[in-house]
């Protein structure tokens, strides 16, 4: 197998992966065939059966005889269209019996094997790793190599929409609990939204899965995490390695660098599988990382009710893991601050699974309490908890709190499923009273999780702190979207210190929120509110008019009308998305009104005058423009049923309303700190494939949002600060946020300086080192200076003396070509991120940035852009004949070198310097010809080494032959060979095969260059004696002497002496 075949996905990715598993306790079983069905495995389910059985005895020895029942039962379940659902539950129960022991991960067995076909009659699929626990194949890995065609979109949008879909693939689906997707190279800066490149993983899905990014936790900032460092690895079993390698029929790459290098535990793949799939953290994400969601939405009346699968984000599973920690550590409070967006509702529900297994193992009983401060928070968390499967209970008032606690029957569970309570203390929260708890049994554990409620909590007196007062053993969990100021801190002092920390940056680039374009309004039209103004200020004679005179005016609000209405049907017309939605927040509650009041009628006004007509339906949400029931429906309208496009709002909604669909923000009156942050992140929730969410900023928010950002930011530096943090618990932030540009820039400037920070012996190492760059701007400096030394050698190569070409050998990189084609890898991958970015989205932030150079550039503009494209013209023309020069594959070649003299006499003589246009047009001319002439003399040069299958060696000498020939015909003496191609072609093709034979047995012939010289003459000999040719001895040294040199030539190039 040559070279170039064995660096691929399964020699780079898939093969170090599965000898990785083997470190982490997984055995090795073999491929798997086909002809092993129901001997080795089940077919309709890929179980493992003997694996299966023997581990179901183990675990459950009163049950031994069950096994075949189990099986069958297995089988049906798996046939549900639920996603899974019924096996997850059959899964995860120990009672009556086990199929996994979750408390004691070493009573488990496990294994790995590599392409086993999940197959079902004709349609089949054949995941790269597939991983077992008990017999139960319950994960796959999909790898590929770095920089593959089409990244890792192309597996997802195979997985969303060939594999999910199909009703053949339900049982293998069904049983699988999470799928891994790599090609093993580091996320890319546009995060999980669009994930080209990197480790993800997904759990089946009915619609669209997304795919997550799994990051391990590096609390101190280190290079490698702790988890993947100090992991008890065993050691490669010497065997199994073999068993794989010879399984893939690749035993040579053994000892290759680029294998050792993928060996390594902290490579991209190797990370995310130590990190998901060792058996402790596996265990844990099946038994509490899987929620199974149903949503419901009204349509024409019906409601229409879906199930999806969810599986638990990786900061989720870091914050229970954090917290279950933190409490055996005897700390019973703490705070987690993960970003708005990032799923504090649905990690509050993996939190109820985890704590109450965790108290059960200490005889208690775990009850929650979740704790808004608002009745709409109240009431959309309790959605969220009843569409996971939780049993809700809510609490408006302290009465029906107290009642709560003295109800015994929440502590039985009755229903068998987790329960929770949601509380509003919105109107009792200042509530000075002392709170008395009836008595209950020593192993009740109160869980209160408040979510920003916190903010209400006062410790001088209120009903929070009253409470937490009478239950000094209960367990407190604030959660917060918003970093809290050192004041605000000083008053919870009692909920302690982080327990964990997920920043808005991370989020954006793990793709769990969007980002947010602030779009200024069109120039036009503020000009026309400038008029509006104006014509309004002369009706007054006083000049200290009311700001609210102007904006409640029916003129002004009927020019936003129109300005809004117009933006929202333009932007879905660009998005191709009727379901896209936007909210006007307002200056003051009456120009809400009147915009809601004046709605319909604009609307018909513009559709009158317009070929684009819209239909969209306002919503009014003030808090007293409707009885509750009608607000609440609203919103349902908006959120669910998406019967209502837009909402207008005053002080409502500002902060914890959460409607994905929600991507256009028109922003009407300024807001600061919190609530500017939480205003804004009504749009950043991830929906469909949209890139960003949008505020349209009528208000200039701008300096707010700066002024906000920097407080943020001293917040953020905080957490260097022990005295905040608490011993122990500082983080370096400014390391792990902001990059430093200026290194990155300093590290470009010189070729040998930047890759002396690369390993270049190593074509995996430097591939790897390479793709962390992120930045294309900084790749294409990278690529430009390795050009540059490229060509810069092929001058002195091609145009120096050889005092210089002695001066530049020790300067020379043998494998530059090989370093620009990785930098050209993975420019192209970057390159199909932006391709992938180049979505209506951006075609819409286009557009807009085109409108307005259309509107604000003349026409010299362009004229000035065109002058300038000339000149590019000549340096691309110029860099182009550079290149035609140092690229030719023979110059030896008496046309070439009679070209490139020409070409240097006529520039070293009158320079490069364009001073007018005519001279522009004189140097172009004279670089069109001599172009013209370098493609003729490569269009002949590439049909000779087709001759040859790419060996330019042989090309090289079968010219020189044909020039001899030449020469030799002007005087009649008798040609090498012949004079004609096609025979001086043969006898190269037969010496060229048996000296390619000899040099491949042994190479070290060509460190002697005599006993090279007479290999060679002998098999000139021998290759024209088999074509029956005579030849005289001075042909043949003609022969010998070039062919000779061309071999030393490629060797010396490929192991330059030391």
């Amino acid at each position: 197998m040559a070279t170039h075949d064995i660096f691929n996905e399964a020699t780079r990715v898939q093969m170090p992966a599965l000898v990785h598993l083997n470190r982490l306790g997984y055995n090795y079983f073999g491929k798997i065939s086909e002809d092993e069905a129901n001997v080795v495995y089940d077919p309709e389910t890929n179980i493992l059966i003997d694996v299966f059985k023997k581990q179901f005895e183990t675990l459950n020895p009163d049950y031994s005889g069950d096994t075949e029942q189990i099986l069958k039962t297995i089988r049906q379940e798996l046939d549900y269209d639920d996603l899974g659902r019924s096996f997850y539950k059959r899964l995860t129960t120990v009672s009556p019996v086990r199929l996994v022991d979750f408390n004691n991960p070493e009573n488990n067995v496990y294994h790995c094997t590599a392409e086993f076909t999940c197959k079902r009659d004709q349609d089949e699929f054949r995941p790269d790793i597939t991983l077992f626990v008990n017999g139960l194949p319950l994960v796959f890995i999909e790898v590929k190599k770095p920089n593959n065609h089409g990244g890792m979109v192309a597996e997802s949008t195979r997985m969303n929409n060939q594999r999910f879909p199909n009703k053949k693939f339900r049982r293998f689906i069904n049983i699988t609990q999470f799928m891994i997707f790599s090609n093993n190279m580091e996320y890319d800066a546009m995060g999980g939204i669009v994930p080209i490149q990197g480790a993800f993983y997904c759990t089946a899905s009915r619609d669209k899965a997304p795919f997550n990014c799994f990051r391990e936790e590096k609390p101190s900032g280190e290079k490698i995490a702790p988890y993947i460092k100090e992991y008890p690895y065993k050691d490669i079993d010497p065997s199994v390695e073999k068993k794989i390698l010879t399984d893939f029929n690749c035993q040579v790459i053994h000892t290759a660098p680029e294998y050792q290098t993928n060996l390594d535990v902290n490579t991209p793949t190797n990370r995310i599988i130590t990190s998901m799939c060792s058996p402790e953290r596996l265990l844990f994400l099946i038994k509490y990382g899987i929620a199974y969601v149903k949503s419901e939405r009204e349509v024409d009346g019906k409601i229409e009710s879906t199930d999806q699968k969810h599986i638990m984000r990786y900061q989720q599973m870091f914050a229970a893991l954090a917290i279950r920690q933190k409490l055996s550590e005897g700390v019973t409070s703490g705070v987690v601050w993960h970003t708005q967006g990032s799923g504090k509702t649905a990690l509050s529900y993996h939190l109820t699974r985890v704590l109450s297994d965790y108290f059960a193992k200490n005889n208690k009983v775990a009850k929650f309490y979740f704790i808004v401060d608002r009745l709409d928070l109240l009431e959309q968390a309790s959605q969220e908890f009843e569409a996971r499967g939780l049993i809700v209970k809510t609490a408006n008032t302290r009465q029906e709190l107290m009642e709560q606690f003295r109800n015994n029957q929440a502590l039985e569970g009755s229903s068998g499923n987790q329960e929770i309570t949601v509380v509003n203390i919105q109107r009792f929260a200042e509530d000075k009273h002392k709170v008395a708890l009836p008595a209950y049994a020593t192993n009740l554990q109160r869980v209160f999780i408040m979510d920003e409620a916190h903010r209400g909590y006062n410790p001088t007196g209120s009903f929070l702190a009253n409470l937490f007062d009478a239950d000094k053993n209960s367990i407190k969990i604030a959660l917060t979207g918003t970093p809290l100021l050192k004041a605000e801190r000083a008053s919870w002092k009692v909920f302690g210190n982080y327990f964990h920390t997920y920043y808005y940056d991370k989020s954006i680039q793990d793709g769990y929120t969007l980002k947010i374009i602030r779009e200024d309004i069109e120039t036009s039209y503020r000009e026309k509110l400038s008029e509006i103004y104006e014509k309004l200020e002369k009706l007054v004679e006083k000049k200290d008019i009311k700001k609210s005179d102007i904006i409640e005016h029916d003129s002004y609000v009927k020019e936003l009308l129109r300005y809004i209405i117009t933006d929202l049907k333009k932007f879905r017309q660009l998005h191709g998305d009727d379901s896209l939605g936007g909210m006007v927040i307002c200056e003051t509650s009456e120009q809400a009104r009147k915009l809601y009041a004046y709605f319909d009628e604009i609307q018909q006004q513009l559709n009158a005058d317009s070929s684009l007509q819209s239909h969209f339906k306002a919503g009014l949400i003030l808090h007293d423009s409707d009885d509750k029931e009608t607000r609440k429906q609203i919103v349902t309208d908006f959120k669910k049923n998406m019967t209502i496009d837009i909402l207008i709002v005053f002080n409502m909604l500002l902060t914890g309303f959460d409607a994905p669909r929600l991507k256009r923000l028109y922003f009407g009156r300024k807001l600061k700190d919190h609530n500017l942050l939480q205003a804004i992140t009504r749009v950043n929730r991830p929906y469909k494939d949209n890139r960003y969410g949008y505020v349209i900023d009528f208000a200039d928010i701008k300096q707010n949002f700066q002024d906000t950002n920097e407080e943020y930011l001293k917040e953020l530096n905080r957490f260097n600060d022990p005295n905040e943090t608490g011993e122990g618990n500082e983080t370096d932030t400014f390391q792990q946020v902001l990059e430093d540009p200026a290194a990155l820039i300093a590290q470009m400037q010189e070729v040998r300086q930047t890759l002396f920070e690369y390993s270049t012996d190593n074509a995996e190492e430097f591939s790897s080192e390479i793709s962390t760059i992120e930045d294309k701007t900084e790749l294409l400096k990278l690529k430009k200076a390795l050009i540059a030394a490229r060509d810069c050698c092929n001058m002195v190569r091609t145009f120096g003396d050889a005092e210089l070409k002695a001066a530049f050998a020790t300067l020379e990189l043998p494998k530059l070509s090989q370093m620009i084609s990785e930098v050209q890898h993975h420019i192209d991958a970057i390159n199909q991120k932006e391709a992938f970015s180049n979505d209506d989205t951006t075609k819409l932030l286009v557009n807009e940035a085109m409108q307005d150079i259309t509107f604000n550039f003349s026409k010299i503009g362009e004229e000035e852009m065109k002058m300038i494209s000339g000149g590019v013209e000549l340096q691309d023309k110029w860099q182009r004949t550079i290149r035609g020069f140092t690229q030719n594959i023979d110059q030896d070649d008496p046309e070439f070198i009679t070209l490139r003299e020409a070409f240097m006499q006529r520039f070293k003589e009158h320079g490069f310097v364009v001073n007018t246009i005519s001279e522009f047009e004189e140097h172009s001319k004279a670089l069109d010809e001599v172009l013209k002439k370098l493609a003729e003399l490569q269009k002949r040069n590439n049909a000779l080494l087709k001759k040859y299958k790419g060996d330019e060696k042989f090309a090289r000498v079968h010219k020189r032959i044909r020039e001899e020939n030449a020469e030799r015909q002007k005087t009649g003496k008798s040609p090498i060979v012949s004079l004609y191609d096609e025979s001086i072609m043969g006898v190269l093709l037969a010496i060229k095969s048996d000296i390619d034979q000899k040099v491949y047995d042994r190479n070290d012939i060509l460190k002697k260059d005599a006993y090279f010289e007479k290999t060679v003459m002998t098999q000139i000999k021998e290759g024209m004696d088999k074509l029956n040719l005579t030849s005289a001895r001075e042909d043949r040294l003609f022969i010998q002497s070039r062919i000779t040199r061309q071999y030393l030539n490629q060797y010396n190039a490929t192991y330059p002496a030391a």
